[in-house]
């Protein structure tokens, strides 16, 4: 079999994993009241839940899948996962109570950790030369899958709440129908290796945190630009729709134009960025953009004004392409894979800490007993964050500075 076929399946594998959230995110508002009754700040408490359990679930599991496939083969291992992935939703879509909703993300969490088996067969497959461009077309189809989840999710959405569930188990179910009859196995006897439950620690990478020397203090910028950022996958639906009284299609239209003004940024605009500017002028500039946007988002009063914002609050991205470039230079030559492990980590955690955070300030300032009405107080947050990424970022770096 010729490996056309096969990357096409690991592509779509890894675009229906990204499309996860971003799929079912715009109707989540709405679903949530209808389950459990509530409010729309009670929705978004919940909606935080829901989303920090898929992240946690994301994270402790990846490396353990990861372990299994090279274990028991990458085949068996992405072919189940896409099984399970489709019974899921299909539960999902027909959940009548909140419980079901978080049982369901738990499991959908796992069974969409499998983004390290899917960069281990192309590995597998690949020359030493294709290596790079293979990884590329992985990260481009999870950005398609970024793009794509929040507009279709916000197109089904008109045809019911629990259209987008079924649309995602049908992908599910399709692509492992594909891959039954097109996927080889590429784990063999000789590389095959014996699965041992330690070698799965999620909490490994942050071991090499007192390692990297002065490296560290330049973390916590990533950090916290990571945990002000979620407010946008986290908050979102509920500040839209609270805020603009935006349906379900709008905010999926909306969230579309995010991902393809994040895409054109950071595929394009950083080169741009950091010929004219330099790396620490760019990441000053991404930083003081945010945080500009936020504060812009959590006040305009208008819908249409807000939709304009949105590829200029992109702009920002530029930053964290040049604080990577920065550190990955910064750091010891053989230090490199940690420093990697490191980030995916922080990034990680602060998926999992940052929905809790970001829906509890949403849901005390919309409450009926708040103690003022103001639906853009999570970006007010995100903002203030975002200045100390700026603070620690100023202070902490000289590109004269030898941090190694």
């Amino acid at each position: 079999m010729k490996p056309r076929l096969p990357i096409l399946f690991i592509l779509i594998t890894v675009m229906i994993d990204a499309m996860g959230i971003g799929l079912i995110m715009p109707v989540m508002p709405e679903l949530i009241q209808e389950v459990s009754g509530g409010t729309i700040a009670s929705a978004a408490i919940w909606g935080g839940v829901l989303t920090t359990s898929f992240a946690a679930m994301q994270f402790l599991f990846g490396p353990m899948i990861g372990r299994l496939s090279d274990a028991y083969g990458r085949r068996p291992v992405l072919l189940v996962s896409l099984l399970v992935m489709a019974a899921d939703y299909a539960v999902m879509a027909l959940a009548g109570s909140i419980w079901i909703l978080l049982a369901g993300r738990i499991v959908g969490g796992i069974t969409a950790a499998t983004h390290s088996t899917a960069n281990a067969y192309m590995a597998d497959i690949s020359s030493p030369k294709e290596k790079a461009a293979n990884f590329g077309l992985v990260g481009a189809g999870f950005g398609v899958g970024f793009v794509l989840g929040p507009m279709l999710g916000g197109l089904l959405a008109e045809y019911g709440t629990r259209a987008p569930f079924w649309a995602a188990g049908a992908l599910a179910l399709s692509n492992a129908l594909f891959g039954f009859l097109v996927l080889r196995e590429t784990v063999t006897p000789a590389t095959r290796r014996v699965f041992r439950l330690a070698g799965a620690n999620p909490f490994s990478a942050f071991r090499a945190l007192g390692q990297l020397g002065r490296v560290t203090p330049l973390l916590w910028v990533i950090f916290v630009y990571h945990l002000a950022n979620v407010v946008y996958p986290a908050i979102w639906a509920y500040f839209s729709t609270e805020r603009f009284g935006w349906s379900p299609g709008m905010i999926g239209v909306s969230l579309a134009v995010y991902g393809v003004s994040l895409a054109v940024v950071q595929g394009g605009l950083i080169r741009v960025a950091i010929r004219f500017l330099g790396d620490r002028a760019t990441v000053l500039a991404g930083l003081g953009i945010e945080v500009i946007a936020l504060l812009l988002v959590a006040f305009v009063p208008s819908g249409w004004v807000v939709m304009m914002l949105i590829p200029i609050s992109a702009l920002g991205a530029i930053a964290l392409p040049a604080l990577q470039g920065i550190l990955s230079r910064i750091a010891p030559d053989d230090a490199q894979g940690e420093l990697q492990g490191v980030l995916s980590s922080l990034a990680s955690v602060a998926m999992i800490i940052g929905p809790l955070l970001m829906t509890q300030v949403f849901a005390l300032f919309t409450a009926g007993d708040a103690p003022f009405h103001l639906p853009g107080a999570p970006f007010v947050l995100a903002a203030a964050l975002m200045s100390i990424g700026v603070l620690l970022f100023a202070g902490r770096y000289r590109p004269q500075e030898n941090f190694a």
